[in-house]
């Protein structure tokens, strides 16, 4: 039984601490989770930012790609007018009077020639509101002549090119995916992104999304257009490195250069109604538009930039033969502006971000929890979300920890607690079981030998062995007394087997408890006597009471049947039985002068089954059922019993009865 217990224990601790190992695998792959989780939300948000920033610029670019060519220039001859006009009205281009249009900052044209045309050619520079337009208009015309020019015509001159994507210095494309170390150029210089990352590429200016235009245009509006806009020398920007700004035109330059310039305009448009009239030409031109290319020009304070240098998006206009270039420079402060409204505008609970191109470049990288970088083909732009509490993961696995742990020292307590019980259940299973042998060894033994005594004493009267009067007497009265010795044994069993199986029934009656001992001394006098004691009563005054007598008289016999057993070797062989009274119980002591008990059996003796020493070696007869007995009947009184010392030795069993009238 014991081999069996110890494989079942063992089985049980390998499950347990398999079940511990796999709760806590589940907690480390629980942490994961949630990092993946807070991941895929800062790769969501990424994302949402990339579409929204895309879906800007998309529209951007298709506004500007569908802008009519005349929109660069400062003068312009509508669409609807009629062919028969003798004099074509002339409007101001719509992007007059101001430099900034959404993302795209000082519109330009570049002719065949390397003349620049603006939409802001004729700002006055002594009106008050136009003043510093005036000087921003100057500043972006010289931007574009010194600084665009000498890149576009480093190979051939501009009016033959056609392929501006090999133009200036442009950010090769490359596939990425989120790793542990990106690579992001801004510019000619290259920094490295370390820890979790993604780069998400926006195609707006991608030629592939945008489509060549093709568009007609009477003949007779395009010569308008351009015999409108012919520029003298005085209004081009000064070339670099003269002494006078552009700044310090007057306003009576600018009055003569205004005049000359109706006169040129008139004098075109007598000479082109004559051409008209004269040739057979045809009624419309064919206006190709090319999409967008951008182009990074690096300056020298290119540290101002997030992107390396000045990005211009250019597009090539061709009408005939006449080849253009028209763009502009893309506004980088409000295309952050749009990056950190999206920011704003999808950023979740919990999160926040920055742009350190913009604001701090020695952001540490610890606080940082993700890092988009947005590839918009020209330059990167870094945008860097961090977790407003960096530790709510941890906090939120400590928790989990906690509840895991204190579930697993409960089941350990009960595991525990459950094999502590099995083995101690298995343990007094054993032991009763030991006992039963024992009690079932000591019933045969106690049966046997007074059926012996009898079956000889019997026999030796039926044979007329005996002749003596006394001899009779003699044996029929170790008859009687083997009988009773037999009969309290019998009791006892069937007393304590209606116990075991809830049987037994009491009879309370009133009466007098002093009478109910005194009957039972009388009757075991002549046991006590054959094992050489006298029995001395000392009764109380205990009065009426209410008690069961066949209880009170197997308390009585039991414990004198004890004290005559295990007190044999006693040299003073007086047993005394008193009775008395207190106030709440009717004491009944009987007090040998024998061995007495020691401390640590007075409460297993009146275990049942329970007897000193090894069945095996064992002197004293007895079942092991009279003291379980005892203890019985008190309880079934209300009361107890207990074990005292005797002087100068010996024990008292003490019985206490409740007292009930």
């Amino acid at each position: 039984m014991y081999r069996r217990l110890i494989i079942l224990s063992v089985i049980i601790l390998m499950a347990l601490c398999g079940l511990i190992w796999l709760g806590y695998r589940s907690i480390q792959i629980r942490a994961q989770g949630l990092e993946g989780a807070r991941l895929g939300e800062f790769a969501a948000v990424a994302e949402q930012i990339r579409q929204n920033v895309k879906r800007k610029l998309d529209e951007f670019v298709q506004t500007e790609q569908n802008r009519p060519y005349t929109d660069y220039l400062y003068y312009y001859v509508p669409e609807n007018v009629v062919s028969s006009q003798q004099q074509m009205p002339i409007l101001r281009s719509p992007l007059a009077g101001r430099l900034e249009h959404g993302l795209a900052y000082g519109n330009f044209q570049i002719g065949p020639d390397g003349n620049i045309i603006t939409p802001n050619d004729f700002i006055e520079q002594d009106e008050s509101d136009s003043s510093e337009l005036y000087a921003e208009a100057i500043s972006n015309r010289k931007n574009v002549k010194e600084n665009l020019l000498p890149v576009l015509d480093r190979a051939v001159p501009v009016s033959f090119r056609t392929d501006i994507n090999n133009t200036g210095i442009k950010i090769s494309e490359q596939a990425r995916k989120t790793e542990d170390e990106i690579t992001i150029k801004t510019g000619q210089q290259s920094k490295a992104i370390k820890g979790r990352s993604m780069a998400l590429t926006i195609e707006s200016l991608k030629t592939q999304s945008q489509l060549t235009q093709v568009k007609a245009q009477r003949r007779s509006v395009f010569e308008r257009n351009i015999s409108s806009n012919v520029a003298t020398p005085s209004q081009q920007a000064p070339p670099p490195g003269t002494n006078q700004p552009e700044a310090q035109i007057t306003p009576q330059a600018e009055q003569l250069q205004r005049q000359n310039l109706q006169i040129q305009q008139s004098e075109a448009f007598q000479d082109n109604q004559q051409i008209s009239q004269q040739e057979n030409q045809v009624d419309t031109v064919e206006i190709r538009i090319e999409p967008f290319v951008s182009v990074v020009v690096p300056t020298e304070d290119d540290r101002q930039s997030v992107f390396g240098g000045q990005i211009f998006l250019l597009r090539h206009v061709q009408i005939e033969d006449k080849r253009f270039l028209q763009g502009f420079q893309l506004n980088e402060k409000k295309l952050i502006e749009e990056v950190a409204e999206s920011a704003d505008r999808f950023i979740r609970q919990g999160m926040s971000f920055e742009l350190p191109q913009t604001e701090n470049e020695n952001t540490e990288s610890d606080t940082i929890a993700y890092t988009a970088i947005l590839d918009f083909g020209f330059g990167d732009l870094i945008l860097n979300f961090k977790e407003i509490d960096p530790a709510w993961i941890g906090k939120q696995i400590n928790h989990l920890r906690y509840w895991y742990f204190s579930i697993i020292a409960v089941v350990l307590l009960a595991v525990t607690l459950g094999l502590a019980g099995l083995w101690r259940s298995a343990r007094e299973q054993i032991r009763l079981a030991q006992k039963k042998d024992d009690f079932i060894s000591a019933v045969s033994h106690e049966l046997r030998t007074p059926l012996t005594s009898i079956r000889m004493y019997s026999e030796m009267l039926e044979k007329n062995w005996v002749k003596s009067e006394d001899k009779f007497e003699e044996y029929y009265r170790n008859m009687r007394q083997e009988s009773e010795r037999l009969s309290r044994l019998i009791e006892n069993v069937l007393d304590f087997s209606r116990i075991q199986r809830g049987q037994k029934k009491y009879t309370f009656k009133a009466g007098d408890i002093n009478k109910c001992i005194a009957d039972v001394v009388e009757m075991m006098k002549p046991y006590a006597a054959q094992n050489g004691f006298s029995i001395k009563t000392e009764p109380g005054q205990l009065g009426q009471t209410v008690f069961d007598s066949d209880a009170v008289a197997q308390i009585v016999i039991n414990l004198l049947d004890n004290a005559i057993k295990y007190a044999s070797n006693a040299k003073e062989k007086i047993i005394i039985v008193r009775s008395r009274r207190d106030k709440q119980f009717i004491l009944i002591e009987i007090e040998d002068h024998g061995p007495g008990v020691p401390n640590r059996q007075r409460k297993k003796i009146f275990e049942q089954f329970y007897r000193f020493g090894a069945e095996a070696t064992r002197e004293t007869a007895g079942t092991g059922l009279g003291l379980a007995l005892v203890k019985k009947f008190a309880q079934a009184h209300n009361g107890y019993v207990e074990i005292l010392g005797a002087k100068p030795t010996g024990a008292i069993f003490k019985v206490a009865l409740a007292l009930k009238v």
